[in-house]
């Protein structure tokens, strides 16, 4: 019979990713808190496709409260811009490490308008 004096109850939890969205005139923010991955990307993806179907001037994307983004987020990213009805500006927010850097790195950032804030980001679109 093994030793069972070592094996613990440990319970892995799935990681947690908010999702949020406000309206700031025609503009709509979709902001994302937490870990942005497989997991998780699907809800990033659904409300990304929900604030698209209300037909806004612009959709802004905020990572600011990412704490972790994936590959699935990135894929997410493109797919949105790619699918973003002409007319549409789509943006994002990322600076940093966790999400700036890895976008550059990829090549997003040279598909999709990256900036460092969302007052940044707001006030190109209102230029």
């Amino acid at each position: 019979m093994p030793d069972e004096s070592n094996i613990t109850d440990e319970v892995i939890l799935p990681p947690e990713c908010v999702v949020e969205e406000k309206w700031i005139d025609r503009v709509v923010v979709v902001s994302a808190a937490g870990t942005v991955d497989m997991l998780t990307s699907p809800k990033l993806e659904e409300r990304i496709n929900a604030a698209v179907a209300q037909k806004p001037a612009a959709l802004v994307v905020d990572l600011t409260d990412v704490e972790f983004l994936a590959s699935a987020g990135m894929s997410v990213l493109i797919a949105a811009h790619q699918q973003t009805p002409e007319g549409v500006v789509f943006a994002v927010v990322a600076d940093g490490p966790v999400t700036g850097r890895p976008l550059k790195l990829v090549g997003v950032a040279d598909i999709v308008d990256v900036y460092p804030t969302l007052d940044e980001a707001l006030a190109k679109l209102a230029a």
